[in-house]
């Protein structure tokens, strides 16, 4: 007799309650700051006790990291930006034009949701020392995942001649930057559409051969 698994209603509440936690969190830090934001704050806006924050983040550098991380990733589950069914889908374009246009297209959907905090990590940092401490030094992880973008954008038939996975790396580090994302959208008040189309054109002219 086949044994049907119920939904875990306990583990589920959980989940929604750390959602709400870190979606408080955000609105809070990206308003008024990582240091003038107390985690009361943040529980009065997600509408939890304080101590339930405190039980499932223990403290707000662990929460500022968990805000952090879901804005990357796009939600709650321990799954690597190269994992992702959008990053993979890229990959496997036929072309190289075609994979452009699919990983800006995704880059897009981090960048609206991670530009706007890359400020305050540096704020935070310079508040309380141990925030940098949860992000060691080694290689940046947005440059390894644009290496491994580059490393199937350079097998495809219309690549530049002669264009490097270093080469083409480095020009998707650059131009898809939060930095330069911020430039555009936020300070000179471009739509996320055109900001993204310009960035299409951009790279396509930079890493693909010219037509003909």
């Amino acid at each position: 007799m086949d044994t049907v698994k119920r939904p875990d209603k306990r583990a589920e509440r959980s989940r929604r309650t750390r959602e709400k936690v870190v979606e408080a969190a955000r609105e809070l830090f990206l308003a008024q700051g990582y240091g003038a934001t107390s985690l009361q704050e943040v529980a009065d806006r997600a509408g939890v006790a304080v101590q339930t924050v405190y039980f499932v983040f223990r403290n707000k550098r662990t929460l500022f990291k968990d805000v952090v991380d879901t804005s990357i990733a796009g939600d709650t589950e321990p799954v690597a930006t190269m994992d992702r069914e959008w990053f993979r889908a890229a990959c496997a374009e036929p072309t190289a034009a075609g994979q452009l246009r699919a990983h800006v297209h995704g880059t897009r959907e981090i960048l609206g949701r991670v530009a706007p905090i890359m400020p305050l990590i540096a704020a935070a940092a310079a508040t309380d020392p141990e925030i940098a401490v949860q992000w060691p030094d080694g290689p940046d992880p947005r440059y390894t995942v644009h290496h491994a973008a580059a490393e199937a954008l350079v097998g495809k038939p219309d690549i530049r001649p002669g264009l490097s996975t270093e080469m083409a790396a480095d020009v998707l580090f650059g131009l898809l930057s939060p930095q330069l994302y911020l430039i555009f959208v936020r300070d000179r008040a471009w739509s996320a559409d055109t900001w993204e189309e310009w960035a299409r054109t951009a790279l396509t002219s930079q890493l693909c051969a010219e037509p003909g």
